[in-house]
């Protein structure tokens, strides 16, 4: 069997604790993985390092695969996102959030299955701004062909992998013509001269997000570009339970990092009270991807495997407190590893 090596950044707050029980699941189901750590956020600080240091990035570029636990970044000290500078160092343009219902887990929708690929690089996340005046400040938006053509095929690309049916891009180009038409533009390009199999819709923003919460079973693939797609993601978490129940993660050509996406939630930190099961997720998210970037069926049976498993433990009401149970951290990677097929 092969033995993939894998970059491990345990993060901060209750970012160890999670990652600690993510690794006990996968060490159970046998997943043909090896750990190699590295610290970013907080911890890296704490070890006289940079926020994220240049031997994290180099071992990601290195064995092109991460799992990330939530990473802190102090607020007002002049240090740049741990996530930002990951995404723009390793160039990782697609964020991908698959969201689906949970069989016993609470939520106000049934029957929620929605990925949303958001464009990671551009738009008013560029950060381009300017002072103009003592009282005008301007942020720029930014849009390139590039990008655009690249994500929509990515997007598409996917869609096809996975057995999607169709892709709608929310937009708002009826008012950012230039910017949101470009985007527009070329995600129409890419279906009908590249992937015509995959029906196509656009929607305005708005529209998109009122029909969301009305039924969201109406949508399959959302792509986004950046600032819609990282608000529209967690719009789409709030519909399945919140951000504890949903994996993530940023590709790029080469590397590719899986984390949970929600927060360090340092007032939790030591309490072993968090839910593992984002970051859980994100791991079966990325066995998945070693099984189609590495032709290796392995990570694929134990995807599954682990999958199950934790489908079958939220089923019998084995649940976090923050999902309206009573298990530890611990006790509940326990809960999955003795459902474990």
């Amino acid at each position: 069997m092969t033995t993939h090596k894998i970059v491990l950044i345990p993060g901060d707050g209750i970012g160890p604790e999670v990652t600690a029980a993510v690794r006990r699941v996968l060490a159970a189901a046998h997943a043909p993985v090896e750990w190699i750590e590295q610290q970013a956020g907080l911890a890296a600080l704490a070890a006289g390092d940079e926020v994220l240091p240049p031997q994290t990035l180099e071992a990601i570029e290195r064995y092109q695969v991460a799992l990330k636990g939530p990473c802190t970044t102090p607020v007002g000290e002049g240090f740049t996102s741990v996530n930002v500078q990951l995404r723009k160092r390793l160039n990782l343009y697609a964020a991908v959030r698959p969201v689906r219902t949970l069989e016993g887990v609470p939520s106000r929708f049934s029957d929620v299955d929605l990925i949303i690929v958001r464009e990671n690089t551009e738009g008013l996340y560029s950060g381009v701004e300017n002072q103009v005046t003592d009282d005008v400040v301007m942020s720029m938006k930014v849009a390139t062909k590039s990008a655009c053509l690249r994500i929509a095929r990515w997007a598409f690309r996917f869609a096809t992998r996975r057995q999607r049916r169709k892709i709608t891009v929310f937009h708002k180009a009826n008012i950012m013509k230039m910017t949101d038409g470009l985007f527009l533009r070329c995600a129409r390009q890419i279906h009908q001269h590249e992937y015509p199999n995959i029906e196509y819709q656009e929607m305005i923003i708005d529209t998109g997000c009122m029909r969301l919460v009305q039924d969201p079973t109406q949508f399959d693939v959302l792509l986004l570009e950046n600032l819609y797609g990282d608000v529209v993601s967690d719009l789409c978490a709030g519909l399945v339970g919140g951000l504890g129940v949903v994996p993530g993660a940023n590709f790029g050509d080469q590397q590719a990092v899986f984390e949970a996406v929600h927060g360090s939630a340092p007032d939790l930190a030591g309490k072993g009270i968090a839910n593992p099961l984002a970051l859980l997720m994100s791991a079966v998210m990325m066995l998945n991807h070693l099984a189609d970037t590495r032709e290796d069926a392995a990570c694929r049976a134990t995807a599954e495997r682990i999958k199950a498993a934790y489908n079958r433990a939220l089923q019998e009401g084995k649940r976090t407190r923050d999902l309206g149970g009573d298990l530890s951290t611990e006790a509940f990677a326990d809960a999955v590893i003795e459902r474990l097929p």
